[in-house]
């Protein structure tokens, strides 16, 4: 949408959120791969933003330094604006004359622990504002409960004519399902001029951002399609039904994009994940970060994948996969655990009870069971018998092991690190490797075979 007007963002992030029973702002605490307010950010990348405020009390420095050091483009030049009392929204929006002085244009306000918040809603709300030349625009929602909410009472042509805050209401006004959802889109100018008007005559002794708009004229509201958008965190469950429904939205997502979901009430997958089409997903499992997984590739069941990349056909079971890569075709588990950037060859076999740590392994190898490698790297076409274990931590620091193609280590190997292994190389079951091997060699390291006949041991004496 062409922008022909600017438009500043304030997000409130002042608050404890003292049912959350936690030291931790409430706008920090997680919900799936974001915390809240992150998600409150997201919400706007289908407008363009002049300016992007947030507003912070309680901790503050926590905010600042998690906002600042996001890794993408979620929080481009934000500003950060204190509120060292909190005397309620509108005492927060009187916070920003400073900062906003002479600015000429729209302010969206949002609520940093109002994180389900669609990009096309405020998308809409911003376009019917400027389209009927509002002073105020706000968003609402009708609630099959709205017990708690402020609310919102309009004429025929949805002008506003009056909001009133849960506490306040008389129980007939009690009756009426339209809330207020704590979402506003201002003309800067206008508000400007409201908010020294405030006053706290009220039960809770705040100023009310409400209030503002019976200052300003015309107003408008507009309702959210879809209520569960304007839900807000003020509590643990009421985070934990945040969750199932952003997880209802990316599995309806995913599953209408192919991928098959089985049991989808068991599986959980973050917003920050990529699928192709084909890709299937058994029960108990759980895809986190910046994860990726290409068609034809079958998860689980009961596995984790954490910022990792998965590609075609590979299958992964009973398993767990974190900052790793693994090529098409190879097959995983059970009961294995990739980590600490291991890369897959394609078509290679990672079985039972197998840990790779700083792993890269060549195309076609197999590290079939039981055995550990960390701080390797293997060629093309290696077999790593049961049992055998690099020893990479001299107690000081990690070494590395090199294994080059077409070698085998029979089982319970021990190859201690550092040491080359060259290619073609055949090691020994029991061998304890300790010195580099050149290619087309067998290994054997171990003490021969003793046989005493008739040996017993010598009973001790009775005390």
């Amino acid at each position: 949408m062409a922008q022909t007007t600017m438009v500043a963002v304030a997000i409130l992030a002042a608050g404890r959120g003292t049912r959350m029973k936690s030291d931790l702002p409430k706008v920090l605490h997680r919900l799936g791969g974001k915390s809240l307010v992150e998600w409150v950010l997201g919400s706007l990348s289908e407008i363009e933003t002049a300016r992007r405020l947030v507003i912070v009390g309680y901790r503050g420095e926590l905010i600042t330094q998690a906002l600042t050091n996001l890794e993408d483009d979620a929080a481009p030049n934000i500003e950060f604006v204190e509120q060292t009392v909190q005397l309620g929204t509108g005492h927060a929006a009187q916070q920003l004359l400073t900062h906003l002085k002479g600015f000429q244009g729209d302010l969206l306000i949002l609520n940093g622990d109002v994180p389900l918040l669609r990009p096309q809603t405020l998308k809409r709300l911003l376009e019917t504002h400027r389209e009927h030349h509002n002073a105020a625009t706000i968003l609402t929602a009708q609630l099959p409960n709205p017990k708690g909410y402020g609310r919102v009472f309009c004429d025929s042509q949805n002008r506003l004519q009056q909001i009133v805050e849960d506490r306040d209401c008389t129980p007939a006004q009690k009756q009426n399902r339209r809330i207020n959802a704590g979402v506003y889109c201002f003309r800067w100018a206008d508000l400007a001029e409201a908010l020294p008007k405030l006053t706290a005559d009220n039960d809770q002794r705040e100023y009310y951002l409400t209030d503002t708009v019976n200052f300003l004229n015309p107003v408008m509201a507009v309702d959210v399609e879809d209520y569960q958008e304007i839900l807000g965190i003020n509590d643990r469950k009421q985070l934990a039904a945040a969750y199932d429904i952003l997880q209802t939205r990316i599995k309806d997502h995913w599953m209408a994009a192919g991928v098959t979901l089985i049991d989808p009430s068991s599986i959980t997958i973050d917003d920050t994940v990529g699928l192709e089409a084909d890709v299937v997903i058994e029960p108990q499992t759980h895809l986190r970060g910046k994860t990726t997984i290409q068609a034809g590739s079958r998860i689980g069941p009961s596995s984790l994948i954490e910022h990792s990349q998965i590609g075609q056909q590979v299958t992964v079971m009973y398993s767990v996969v974190t900052d790793s890569t693994v090529a098409a075709g190879t097959r995983i588990g059970p009961y294995a655990h990739l980590r600490g950037h291991v890369e897959t060859g394609s078509g290679c076999r990672i079985g039972n009870f197998v840990e790779l740590k700083n792993t890269k392994l060549g195309d076609r190898t197999n590290v079939a069971h039981l055995s550990y490698l960390g701080d390797t790297t293997a060629g093309n076409q290696v077999n790593v018998g049961a049992g055998t274990i690099t020893a990479n931590y001299d107690g000081v620091k990690k070494h590395r092991t090199q294994i080059g193609d077409r070698t085998k280590t029979g089982s319970n190997s021990v190859l201690v690190a550092p040491i080359t292994i060259g290619e073609g190389v055949n090691i020994a079951a029991g061998s304890t490797v300790t010195e580099d091997v050149p290619d087309d060699c067998l290994v054997i390291a171990r003490a021969r075979q003793v046989i005493k006949p008739g040996w017993k041991l010598k009973a001790k004496p009775e005390a």
